[in-house]
């Protein structure tokens, strides 16, 4: 009677195969270790100017208090990305433009705001709410205090209160579903008890987007 045994021995052992594995992740490693994470300036630097100011942004397509809102959220992104510069917040630019004839703030009345506030440079915003769709299918001329998708539109610039000149400009979009508003004769109105609440999402999306060019960014290097 024949036995027949049979061995399973661990493959052989190959230095030089091992090796050769190693070779690329240890490149790697190395290539991670000589790459720096680099801190960039903000593209729109407002500390040469040391204090700028913030008209009250205006408001299209709707009232309420969205444009307080945007224009407080907009004032803290400023001092929260470039400590030290100093915000002076000038209300509503309404009077001024009849003063200086203009019908959409602009080098008249940046010069204007300049003159009586003493500040280098001025922002000047707009939101323009283009679509407010209420949740549920509901639709009439009036309804009260209710949730709704909303579309809404910031546009910001910088001007020089000496020139008049636009110095820089941003935009941005968004569509969100939003609590507290109010529908009269179609026309929306956002005036939630806490503003925060119903709509802020709406608003620090929209702030954040228009103020990346104040921001310090990183990158790998």
């Amino acid at each position: 009677m024949r036995y027949v045994v049979s061995l399973n021995l661990a493959p052989r052992f190959r230095p030089h195969e091992a090796i050769e594995r190693l070779v690329p992740v240890a490149r790697r490693a190395v290539q991670l270790r000589l790459r720096q994470r680099v801190l960039d300036p903000p593209r729109l630097d407002l500390r040469p100017f040391g204090r700028v100011g913030l008209v009250l942004f205006s408001v299209e397509g709707a009232r309420g208090s969205l444009n307080e809102l945007a224009t407080q959220r907009f004032s803290e992104y400023v001092l929260a990305a470039q400590p030290g510069v100093e915000v002076l917040e000038l209300g509503p630019a309404d009077s001024v433009l009849q003063r200086v004839g203009e019908r959409v703030p602009g080098a008249a009345s940046a010069q204007a705001f300049g003159a009586s506030h003493d500040v280098p440079v001025v922002f000047f915003g707009h939101l323009k709410v283009s679509k407010v769709t209420p949740s549920g299918g509901l639709h009439g001329i009036n309804l009260p205090f209710l949730e709704a998708t909303v579309s809404v539109e910031l546009s910001v610039g910088l001007f020089s209160t000496k020139t008049g000149g636009t110095l820089w400009r941003s935009s941005g979009a968004a569509s969100e579903k939003v609590g507290g508003v109010a529908l009269v004769s179609g026309e929306p109105i956002f005036s939630a008890k806490d503003p925060k609440v119903a709509y802020g999402n709406l608003v620090n999306g929209l702030v954040n987007d228009v103020t990346y060019d104040l921001r310090s960014t990183w990158r790998w290097q």
